[in-house]
């Protein structure tokens, strides 16, 4: 399975998570605890999913459409 989504833990206890490189999202304080405790228990592919899930399924494939409907 491709790994598109990614994290990456600060200093200062801030979780980001990026997709495709770019940082979606970023979670603070228990929110973070949670993410990273959920997060080290899961294998690879279940990570992803966790991730896809935390970020809100933000891609759906449908912005082409959605462009259409403005014109």
């Amino acid at each position: 399975m491709e790994a598109p989504f990614a994290y990456r833990l600060t200093k200062s206890g801030l979780a980001q998570i990026s997709y495709r490189g770019r940082v979606v999202m970023t979670l603070r304080g228990a929110k973070s605890s949670r993410f990273v405790n959920r997060i080290g228990v899961l294998d690879a592919d279940a990570a992803q999913l966790e991730m896809a899930k935390l970020t809100g399924h933000f891609k759906h494939g449908n912005e082409r459409a959605s462009k259409l409907h403005r014109e």
